[in-house]
């Protein structure tokens, strides 16, 4: 099975769900006020970020299914059970510290008005319970990427996501918008994906084989699994700590502001997320040379497919949001997001050489990058918030992203692949940036100038293509015209 056609599934698998966001978010909006909306959006941070207590297994796991490819059914179920075991352990633990910390920051942190405190407060048991089934996923996750069943991990992620987004908006229209109760019903969602993951993965990995505990599989995956873990819990601070920020600073209202526009410039990570998930066990079974191949050709592709696509999103972002969430919300949050589409553009690149050290045996690096970068990021977050207000926020963070490819080439010995392509794309979209925060749709010069970097994008693109890729899309492109005539 191919790396494109993985890649295929897990873009797809990635798309579906953005499309129930874009639909379900204005009426999230409606339906329970902004700032209810705000505590959601911290809530599902608090759950991203508690799955730090994976230990790093569910990414452990994959790789250790992935090299046991030839190996026995027992070798393989022995680094299930063993993987399961300790996560499921520490995702009870992980449980009850989430329900302390997630205490004391609604409580004491989190400014909303105390009327909605109390309703806050009693959904944090809800949040706690996620935090086992997160951990106990991703080792089920895990163990069906290790055997490169991207088809169904997609569909079962597909399905769980869906009503991850649809029960707790079904439960405020009909029980009303009562924040335990909305996170209950994102609990259930998270439950059916357990039980159907659970039942492949026997399929595919136990059956026949008797359950067992092995302890000497432990040292192996925490070996590779600690690292990960120290990512884990360094790269979502990295990630999140901008919104706990704002928060605790301008108050939860100012997060829809944020949130919005950084949820939708977020949604380009679905291509790089895609093709890397698809690389990883692939790469973990090659020796370097094949690895340097393989990441070569993947940075490649995303130049020309990722580039195109940001610079759309940072034009069309103002009048989409118009549409989406209303002319009030769309102008303050338009110029944030814009900022933000350039970041998480050079973040799609900084997954290539992070996936290249993993599969290489180097998991602890990419985690040492990070930590090089939490005392400056913050610092920029403290300035930008400063002087510039949510804006600041966004120019922090698009930063500390193209500071994170940067450190992480360096790591995976200076491997900056098609650096001048990079740098062209990174300049057509910083003219757009700029032209955008100084000019509107009613001005000629911000047409000009759409038409111009538009044309240069689409130009370098094609002329960079991977040659595979072009005839394919030349094949596609000829038999749709030949079906028309």
């Amino acid at each position: 099975m191919s790396v494109k056609r993985h890649a295929s599934y897990n873009l797809i698998g990635a798309l579906i769900p953005i499309g129930l966001s874009l639909l379900t978010v204005p009426l999230y909006l409606k339906q329970v006020g902004p700032d209810r909306y705000g505590v959601l959006a911290i809530a599902w941070l608090l759950l991203g970020y508690f799955g730090l207590f994976d230990l790093g297994l569910g990414r452990a796991t994959s790789f250790r299914v992935a090299s046991l490819r030839d190996a026995s059914r027992e070798a393989r179920a022995a680094t299930f059970w063993s993987a399961l075991c300790v996560n499921a352990a520490i995702g009870l633990v992980g449980g009850v510290v989430l329900w302390f910390a997630a205490g004391y920051f609604f409580e004491h942190v989190l400014k909303v008005r105390e009327s909605l405190r109390p309703e806050i407060l009693r959904g944090v048991p809800m949040l706690a319970a996620s935090v086992p089934i997160a951990t106990v996923t991703g080792v089920l996750t895990g163990a069906m990427q290790g055997r490169e069943k991207f088809l169904e991990t997609n569909i079962i992620s597909v399905l769980s996501t869906a009503l991850f987004q649809l029960l707790p908006l079904s439960t405020a229209y009909m029980l009303g918008p009562d924040l335990p109760l909305l996170l209950t019903a994102a609990v259930g969602a998270r439950v059916f994906a357990i039980v159907v993951l659970a039942f492949r993965c026997h399929q595919e990995l136990l059956k026949g084989v008797r359950p067992k505990f092995h302890p000497e599989e432990i040292p192996l995956l925490l070996k590779f699994g600690g690292w990960v873990n120290l990512t884990s819990i360094v790269g979502p601070v990295l990630v999140i700590v901008d919104r706990f920020a704002i928060g605790a600073i301008l108050g939860a209202a100012q997060l829809a502001v944020y949130t919005v526009p950084f949820q939708l410039a977020q949604r380009i990570a679905i291509v790089p997320g895609a093709l890397t998930n698809a690389l990883f066990p692939r790469m973990a079974a090659s020796d370097d040379a094949t690895r340097d191949v393989l990441a070569q050709r993947a940075t490649q592709t995303l130049a020309c497919v990722v580039s195109p696509m940001v610079l759309l999103g940072v034009l069309a972002l103002e009048p989409f949001l118009h549409v989406w969430v209303g002319a009030d919300l769309a102008t303050k949050a338009a110029p944030i997001g814009r900022v933000l589409f350039v970041g998480f553009w050079a973040n799609a690149f900084a997954l290539i050489p992070f996936i290249f050290l993993q599969s290489s045996g180097r998991p602890d690096l990419p985690p040492k990058m990070h930590l090089l970068e939490i005392p400056f990021y913050l610092a920029g977050l403290y300035g930008g918030m400063k002087y510039f207000g949510l804006l600041g926020c966004a120019l922090a963070y698009s930063g500390r992203c193209i500071v994170d490819y940067l450190l992480l080439g360096f790591a995976a010995k200076r491997r900056y692949h098609h650096a001048v392509l990079l740098l062209l794309n990174f300049a057509i979209l910083c003219v757009a940036l700029v032209v955008c925060q100084f000019a509107t749709l009613h001005e000629p010069v911000w047409w000009l100038m759409a038409a111009g970097t538009l044309s240069a994008a689409t130009v370098l693109s094609w002329m960079n293509l991977p040659p595979e890729l072009k005839l394919r899309a030349l094949d596609q492109v000829g038999g749709r015209l030949r079906r028309a005539s």
